[in-house]
């Protein structure tokens, strides 16, 4: 037996024996669905653009050079054709079956939802919602794809801004709140997909009593000599061999 299936066969375990799993999940979910990752070497931090994306999806950014950002927005990070993977089904078919109080996300992409996922508290917003900042109405992702150049709403005429949290922004009290007492109430955290950076999100990992903590990635991270299960390989190689 490989390393990697004895890992594979810890991981089964200890899903069977969890009552209270809470996934906690970041780009590399969503990378087997076709969505790039941001930190990856393919991912859109790498690519050239002509300001660095990390100031593109800024507050500032958006305020002093909307077009642009629209430009690269759409382009780069509204994904709409985008299908759940294997690893977001086998998330919703825990929650389902009772065994998975929800997934706490970093992910923008609505993919959680689209598999089935009742309880998705995303940190970072979703690409999905979108609302005039003047009036408040409510515009769908297909309205922002469709739109030429700056998307404004069709009622005051005012810019439409995506429900996505952008760097400078913080994130919403509620959504916090729900993911740290998820967290909090978990007997195993699933963390996968995330290099465990970005703050303060990730910082929601030390809420995290209970009895099994899970790290599955491509890559290191900061948290990987406190998981009692550590796995470094793809998600395809790892979810469609677990059993709900």
């Amino acid at each position: 037996m490989s390393e990697l299936q004895r890992k594979i066969e810890e991981l089964q375990t200890i899903i069977d024996e969890g009552r209270r799993i809470v996934f906690f999940t970041g780009a590399g979910v969503s990378t087997d669905s076709g969505i790039p990752d941001f930190r990856s070497q393919d991912g859109l931090y790498s690519m050239q653009y002509r300001y660095p994306p990390e100031e593109i999806i800024s507050h500032h950014f958006f305020e002093e050079n909307p077009e642009e950002f629209y430009r690269f927005y759409k382009d780069k990070m509204l994904i709409l054709d985008a299908e759940p993977n294997d690893t977001h089904k086998l998330m919703a078919k825990l929650e389902a079956k009772g065994k998975s109080l929800g997934v706490v996300t970093q992910n923008i992409d609505g993919l959680h939802q689209k598999a089935g996922s009742k309880r998705v508290y995303e940190l970072h917003g979703s690409v999905l919602r979108n609302y005039c900042t003047r009036c408040g109405k409510f515009f769908d992702a297909s309205y922002i794809k469709n739109s030429s150049g700056i998307p404004c709403c069709d009622k005051c005429g005012a810019i439409v801004k995506p429900d996505v949290v952008l760097y400078e922004e913080g994130l919403s009290s509620p959504v916090i709140n729900g993911a740290v007492a998820a967290i909090q109430s978990a007997d195993v955290l699933i963390v996968l997909g995330t290099s465990l950076v970005v703050y303060p999100a990730a910082g929601l990992i030390r809420y995290f009593s209970g009895r099994k903590l899970v790290l599955i990635n491509r890559s290191v991270t900061p948290y990987d000599r406190e998981a009692d299960l550590l796995i470094q390989a793809s998600f395809s190689d790892v979810f469609p061999k677990i059993k709900v």
